[in-house]
C-alpha cells in the first residue's frame, strides 16, 4: 500500500470533521481556546488507529470518524492540562505557545475540561453501530481516560517525580499515562468491526506493546531530539527530574529495547495477514519518527 498517501487521507478526514464539528459554538471565549489547541495539527495516531484496526479486521475506518475524533478530543485535553504551570509547565506545544500562555490557566483547564466533555458528546453521536456496543466501547474508552488508565498514569507521574523508581513501576506509570488510549484507539476499532475474541486478545496485546514501544522511543527523543523537530523543549524529564527508560537502562539499551517491543508488537498482527499493513505501517512511523 502506498501508506503516505493512506495516513495523509486519514489526517485529512480528521482535521475536516474536527473543524467542522466545533464550528458548533457554545457560549463563551472558551471555544477560541478549545481549538486553538484541537486544530493545531498533531499526528492524529489515535484516530488513524483505531481507523486503521477496524480495516485490519475487513471494515472501512472512516465509518468510525465520530468514536476516532473523540479520542483525539481526549488526547487533546490531556496535552493541554499536562503543559499546567502545576504540571510539566512548557511553554511550547507543537512549535507554538500552549494553550495556557495564550489563553491564561483557568481558560486553559476550561478548555481541557471543555474537550473532554465533547469527546463523550462526539463519540454518542456515532450512527450504523449496534448501542450496546457503542457503549460498550465509549465505557472502555472512559476506563483509559481515567484514574485506571492516563489519569490514573499522570497521577504516578506525579508522586514519583524527583524519586528513582523501578523497572516494573516505570512500566506501570506510562501503561497508564501513554498506553491505556493506544489501547482505547485498538480495541475501539476492534469493537466497533466486530472483532472476535481471538482477534481482540491479539489486538490488545499489539496495542499495548505499541503504547510502551511509542513511550521508549518519546524518552530517546527527549535526549537525543530538537526543540525545532519535536516543537517544544527537549530535556524536560531531566529538568522535572523524572525516570525514564533512558535513565532507567541508559541510551543504547533503551534504544535497543524499542527495537524488541517494535518487533513483538508486529507479531501481534500476523492473523491479520495483509489487511494490517496500515497498522504495521503505523507502528514503524510512529517508532523511527522525529517528533
Amino acid at each position: 500500500m502506498d501508506f503516505t498517501t493512506y495516513y495523509n487521507n486519514q489526517k485529512k478526514l480528521i482535521d475536516s470533521f474536527l473543524e467542522n464539528r466545533l464550528a458548533k459554538k457554545g457560549i463563551s471565549k472558551v471555544d477560541d481556546a478549545m481549538a486553538y489547541s484541537l486544530l493545531a495539527g498533531g499526528k492524529r495516531i489515535r484516530p488513524v488507529l483505531l481507523m486503521a484496526t477496524a480495516e485490519a479486521l475487513g471494515v472501512k475506518g472512516y465509518n468510525y470518524l465520530p468514536v476516532a475524533c473523540g479520542l483525539e478530543m481526549i488526547h487533546t485535553y490531556s496535552l493541554i492540562h499536562d503543559d499546567l504551570p502545576c504540571m510539566d509547565d512548557d511553554d511550547y506545544r507543537r512549535g507554538r505557545l500552549t494553550n495556557h500562555k495564550v489563553f491564561g490557566e483557568a481558560m486553559a483547564v476550561l478548555a481541557g475540561d471543555g474537550l473532554l466533555t465533547l469527546a463523550f458528546e462526539v463519540m454518542l453521536e456515532q450512527k450504523n453501530v449496534d448501542a450496546r456496543v457503542l457503549v460498550e466501547t465509549v465505557r472502555e474508552m472512559a476506563m483509559c481516560a481515567g484514574n485506571f488508565g492516563m489519569v490514573g498514569g499522570q497521577g504516578l507521574d506525579l508522586e514519583n517525580e524527583g524519586k528513582t523508581i523501578s523497572a516494573e513501576e516505570l512500566r506501570k506509570m506510562h501503561a497508564g499515562k501513554t498506553g491505556a488510549l493506544f489501547i482505547a484507539a485498538v480495541r475501539g476499532g476492534a469493537h466497533l468491526a466486530g472483532a472476535n475474541e481471538q482477534e481482540l486478545l491479539a489486538l490488545t496485546k499489539f496495542a499495548d506493546l505499541l503504547g510502551l514501544a511509542f513511550q521508549i522511543t518519546d524518552d530517546i527523543l527527549d535526549v537525543e531530539g530538537t526543540a525545532e523537530d519535536l516543537g517544544k523543549p527537549v530535556g524536560s524529564d531531566e529538568k522535572n527530574n523524572k525516570s525514564t527508560y533512558v535513565s532507567l537502562y541508559g541510551l543504547e539499551a533503551a534504544k535497543a529495547l524499542a527495537e524488541k517491543t517494535v518487533a513483538e508488537a508486529l507479531e501481534c498482527l500476523e492473523m491479520f495477514r495483509e489487511n494490517a499493513e496500515a497498522l504495521r505501517e503505523i507502528t514503524r512511523l510512529m517508532c523511527s519518527r522525529k517528533n
